[in-house]
């Protein structure tokens, strides 16, 4: 006998609830309830999950086992990014475990193409190709004249979400759903002759559109061979966990240099290379502008190596300058860097 469809109110932020249906019934385990979540509202990385527990007045406890929830509650999700890991910031304080990103203390290469930008307050709509800001311009002055809306074509559509996800890029490679909702909003604001009839909120096609525009354009900057995101390729996750949204690495709140590129010109090998030489040069006294040159130069290179292979802090210290630092050197890592260099964690 079939199991009946199950439905569960599921909270995904501040004022953002939505209601998921899963006809196959109640799921046998919290893990695949969690990645029932993840593919019908399109979340990437690890999330906890919590339950309204009617032992402590409704407020809401972590779920643990599948059997605390019934059809019709509801579940509220927390991405893991966005939590504090108070047990990894112990271990990071006295030593032990992996190097976190954010108490990495390295200066930023000048020459990074991939550097991000913190998510503006008031997400801006760029400008689009000549022919897409003609037929709009033209659109919107039929809907402020009479009202009309205008349905855009498959191609008119896909430019514009192309153009969206272009920008969208320079801020954040996995945006959350209340950043698409800001572009998504930003746009019929910009361009009103696009609001959706039908919708509550106006922009909910262009919200859902918008995700998997985000998905696919994460999709041609990993073949294409940018390191932020072929990090998270099937290839870099354990064989019994090849799941593509398994460990999702991105960047924490405020950080904007994540897993930059490789400096023009250089590869693996010559950066390992300078950094062996950035070994040499820390030993050396009045020598802080070749070592500030070299930590920048290599900056590309050890950030990738911590994102990448997450290695142990004894490890990393080892590998790096930061056994071999003076005094004064450390003073200069830990003051604000110039304006061609981009600290790694504001």
């Amino acid at each position: 006998m079939m199991a009946a469809p199950v439905k569960l109110r599921i909270i995904l932020g501040d004022n953002n609830a939505e209601k998921l249906t899963i006809e196959s019934g109640m799921p046998e385990s919290v893990e695949d309830l969690s990645n029932e979540i993840k593919r019908q509202f399109l979340i990437d990385g690890d999330i906890r999950l919590q339950y309204m527990d009617s032992d402590f007045d409704n407020n809401l406890v972590n779920l643990n086992q599948i059997s605390d929830i019934q059809d019709r509650g509801t579940v509220k999700v927390i991405c893991m990014s966005d939590a504090t890991d108070l047990n990894q910031g112990n271990m990071n304080q006295s030593g032990e475990g992996t190097s976190s990103s954010s108490s990495t203390i390295i200066l930023s290469s000048p020459d990074s193409q991939t550097a991000r930008s913190q998510w503006p307050t008031t997400f801006q709509i760029p400008k689009f190709p000549y022919d897409v800001e003609i037929q709009l311009e033209s659109a919107n002055q039929a809907f402020l004249s009479d009202g009309v809306f205008f349905n855009p074509g498959h191609k008119l559509k896909s430019d514009i979400l192309e153009s969206l996800a272009e920008q969208i890029i320079k801020f954040k490679a996995y945006p959350s759903n209340l950043d698409i909702e800001d572009v998504a909003e930003a746009l019929i604001k910009a361009h009103p002759c696009l609001r959706e009839q039908g919708s509550f909120s106006g922009f909910y096609g262009w919200k859902i559109s918008l995700k998997y525009k985000m998905a696919n354009y994460r999709t041609k900057l990993r073949n294409l061979g940018c390191p932020e995101l072929s990090i998270n390729s099937l290839k870099h996750k354990p064989t019994d966990r090849c799941q593509p949204a398994y460990n999702v690495k991105k960047p924490r709140k405020a950080e904007v240099n994540f897993c930059p590129s490789y400096p023009a010109g250089e590869t693996q090998d010559s950066l390992d290379g300078e950094r062996l030489a950035l070994l040499s040069e820390v030993k050396k006294r009045h020598n802080e502008k070749v070592v500030k040159e070299k930590m920048a130069k290599t900056f590309a290179y050890r950030r990738q190596e911590v994102v990448r292979d997450k290695p142990m802090m004894v490890e990393f210290k080892i590998r790096s300058s930061l056994t071999h630092g003076r005094a004064m050197h450390s003073q200069q890592l830990l003051q604000p860097p110039s304006p061609n260099e981009t600290n790694a964690n504001e």
